[in-house]
């Protein structure tokens, strides 16, 4: 099969295949006498397999580790058990940090004391490292009040 006929058969793009192949996830098919690439079956079960551990939440750096075990039949199911285990370690650490990041935007909300008309700027306001890993901004709860505008002549 062709490029486009392997990229409908597995529901993505031409331009993924092209991808995948330039990063060593596929490997090259032979080429046609016309220049074409010739891709097999073998071409369509390693994309949906790489495709369903993206949707799991897998990079495709962390793909490219786990299928040439996969190809010499070297990954049983403990590995996955393995692989899947740690990848929902990465996810409860993930929830963690965005539970952790909620809690401090309540906050910095619950801190505001200015009128919502009032400009903020980065004076009042100071970059916190509170192991969220976002980075997240807390605002003072005192702003600098406008310099009064002068009376029109």
């Amino acid at each position: 099969m062709n490029i486009s006929q392997l990229a409908k058969a597995v529901n993505v793009s031409t331009d993924t295949v092209r991808y995948y192949e330039k990063q060593g996830i596929i490997e090259a098919p032979e080429r046609q006498e016309n220049g074409y690439r010739a891709y097999t079956a073998a071409h369509v079960e390693v994309v949906r397999f790489v495709r369903g551990a993206q949707a799991l939440g897998f990079s495709l750096a962390e793909i490219r580790v786990i299928l040439p075990q996969v190809a010499r039949g070297q990954f049983g199911r403990s590995d996955i058990e393995q692989q899947l285990q740690a990848k929902m370690a990465q996810i409860d650490a993930h929830i963690r940090q965005l539970q952790t990041l909620k809690t401090e935007l309540k906050a910095t909300f619950a801190s505001l004391t200015c009128a919502p008309d009032r400009p903020v700027s980065t004076a009042h306001s100071t970059a916190t490292d509170s192991g969220s890993g976002a980075g997240a901004a807390r605002t003072r709860k005192t702003f600098t009040k406008p310099a009064a505008k002068s009376p029109a002549r």
